[in-house]
């Protein structure tokens, strides 16, 4: 899911260029030909993992000649399971960074990819059986979860009414959840009127919030965990003419929600990074330990941090689309 900051932090991006030598390590002096298999651009998250994987492709190819970068889209998760195959047959790819369509389903088509000597690095939604990869790049979706409940909390002096929307049932979801209600355990002054699924999706959000405006006379803030949520949110919120909600706060940093903060709306005032950048990060990562025939870390996992008005510039890529 759905679903980052510019560059990764430089621990980071050691641990990436000095891991050992490992199972399924490739000579230094051997050509990569990594493939990427991504969903196609459904929606704003998806339509910047497309962008970014493209940018890496472009950005390294240029800058390693012994390096092919193979991009594939797929609509659905049979779909992707094919273009694997066709991957590893045709195109005789030497590494893999997929970020799965969906986990289940595509567990057992990867570990047949591994199987075959291909070195395998999962993004952002896991697999069912982390056998089946040799090195896993996400988002920090504790930190995701986390960091809004902070600010509000810390904007509202400890005190208020919030309503929230998460996105589609899923182990990611679950996590982001129980990160921000953890935190307001610790504030007993701010009550949650209402949490759905809106599936992190314009419409649907915008219908869950036309829900609770009816249903809840007084808001404090809400969050909407998801950028693309966060549209639907405040267009529900103008439509109805409410001026008592002080904070709109959604999540991953799109282009549109830092632009916001950085021009003072004055209901989105912060966001969360979680950009669909991760996906270059992981393509980088991994293609240039491979071309060093080096591994990975089994878990890279990539900061969430506090996007304000005083750093919103660093995390704003206006030709992204998203």
């Amino acid at each position: 899911m759905k679903k980052m900051i510019r560059t990764m932090c430089a621990g980071a991006l050691a641990l990436g260029v000095a891991a050992t030598f490992g199972a399924g390590a490739a000579r230094a002096d051997d050509k990569v030909t990594l493939g990427v298999a991504i969903p196609t651009a459904d929606h704003g998250f998806t339509g910047g993992i497309v962008w970014w994987a493209n940018q890496a492709k472009k950005d390294l190819e240029k800058a390693h000649p012994d390096l092919k970068v193979i991009v594939k889209t797929a609509a659905n998760a049979p779909d992707q399971a094919n273009q694997l195959q066709d991957l590893v047959t045709v195109n005789k790819i030497n590494a893999l960074v997929i970020f799965p369509y969906e986990s289940a389903s595509l567990t057992q088509p990867v570990a047949q990819v591994k199987k075959q000597g291909v070195y395998v690095t999962v993004v952002d939604r896991g697999l069912t059986d982390t056998s089946a990869q040799d090195a896993y790049v996400a988002g920090d979706n504790t930190a995701f979860g986390k960091i809004p409940a902070e600010y509000l909390a810390k904007q509202l002096g400890g005190k208020g009414d919030i309503v929230a929307l998460r996105g589609i049932p899923t182990t990611l979801d679950n996590e982001r959840w129980s990160a921000f209600t953890s935190v307001l355990k610790d504030y007993p002054g701010i009550k949650i009127l209402d949490a759905k699924y809106a599936n992190w999706n314009r419409d649907d959000a915008f219908r869950t919030m036309q829900d609770y405006l009816t249903r809840f006379k007084h808001i404090d803030a809400v969050w909407a965990a998801d950028d693309d949520m966060a549209v639907g949110v405040l267009k529900a919120i103008d439509q109805a003419k409410r001026n008592d909600i002080k904070i709109v706060f959604g999540g991953a940093g799109s282009k549109e929600m830092v632009k916001r903060v950085m021009d003072g709306d004055p209901l989105i005032k912060a966001d969360v990074s979680y950009s669909p950048k991760f996906i270059y990060d992981a393509i980088k990562l991994t293609a240039e330990a491979r071309l060093q025939g080096k591994s990975l870390p089994p878990t890279t996992i990539i900061p969430s941090v506090l996007i304000t008005k005083e750093n919103a510039k660093q995390f704003y890529f206006p030709d992204s689309p998203f």
